[in-house]
């Protein structure tokens, strides 16, 4: 495995700045932002694809910083009811996986979207529960109708660019957000969709990571390294679908943190176990979203916990056995 950051933390800095405060702390690749949700300030595919010499300094950089990239992302909503929406996530896409040919990366990160309720609907409708029974009605129109066409489009498209492994992030909001809805769309559209397993976003639903992976085994294609920290007395009362601001330190149910700062070393060593039993040797790629932390204080302590934790190296032959 390796140690890696999503640089959208760093989105400050210019590219040159991040891949240099990264590489001196040991890290060993990134996860690069292009579009959609985490923006591009580090990455502009449509630049980059119009100007080979721009596209050559960058991969200078990665070099010059013993860099490797572990995914392109693009996290949007690709099944958004509102055409416009649609349309420049679709552009965007396109352009993502335009870059990862030119780069050689056959791995990007997104949302799997999630559509509105019907044909005419201007918001998305994230349905939680079976019943009543309307509510059947609507994930039917949303997997047969509109999640399940799109994919097995895009899953062509980056084909056609040498994208084998669209990484969709499980994230409560969209229609993949669990193990079940992931392997259920895989089984739809086939074996470019996978995974990007975030454990932060499984804490909070309840779910235990490990048990997560091992059902997942041989469909993860990315990871990233967040903490989420379960509020005991807040969660006793009103359980985990917290719809208040996320700056609500203190009347949150969940909070997401570093590493390490939501679950003990001793869970994050088997989570890193579990990925080594279901056969994932990729990135792990941290992503700070921590509110009690400055970027760069959470960026290194994540970085020096995860040092630790990681299994870098193979197995050693089990000469004991």
């Amino acid at each position: 495995m390796k140690l890696g950051v999503f640089t959208v933390a760093l989105g400050d800095r210019s590219t040159e700045e991040a891949f240099k405060f990264l590489s001196e702390r040991g890290v060993q690749t990134v996860e690069i932002g292009c579009g959609g949700y985490p923006g591009r300030a580090h990455c502009d595919p449509e630049e980059l694809l119009a100007d080979p010499a721009k596209l050559s300094a960058f991969q200078d950089l990665l070099k010059k910083y013993n860099l490797t990239i572990s995914a392109l992302s693009c996290h949007s909503n690709h099944v958004h009811p509102q055409k416009e929406v649609r349309e420049t996530a679709a552009a965007q896409f396109t352009l993502t996986l335009r870059l990862a040919e030119k780069l050689g990366i056959d791995t990007v990160v997104t949302f799997s979207g999630c559509p509105g309720d019907h044909d005419g609907a201007k918001l998305p409708n994230w349905v939680t529960c079976a019943w009543p029974p309307d509510y059947g009605e609507v994930l039917r129109y949303q997997w047969d109708e509109v999640l399940i066409p799109f994919w097995k489009e895009a899953a062509a498209e980056a084909a056609r660019y040498g994208v084998i492994k669209i990484a969709l992030e499980l994230h409560p909001g969209f229609c993949v957000y669990n193990a079940a809805s992931l392997l259920k769309l895989r089984e739809a559209v086939g074996p470019a969709i996978g995974a990007n397993l975030d454990p932060s976003h499984l804490f909070w639903q309840g779910t235990d990571p490990v048990q997560a992976i091992m059902a997942l085994k041989g469909a993860i294609y990315h990871f990233h390294a967040k903490d989420t920290n379960i509020n005991a007395p807040n969660t006793a009362i009103n359980g985990v679908l917290d719809t208040g601001s996320l700056l609500g330190l203190e009347n949150r149910s969940w909070l997401f943190r570093t590493v390490g700062y939501g679950h003990d070393k001793l869970v994050w060593n088997n989570i890193v176990t579990a990925l080594r039993l279901a056969g994932y040797d990729g990135a792990v790629s941290i992503e700070h979203e921590d509110a009690f932390m400055s970027i760069e204080e959470g960026l290194e302590k994540g970085i020096r916990f995860l040092k630790d934790v990681i299994l870098f190296e193979s197995p050693a032959e089990a000469w004991w056995a």
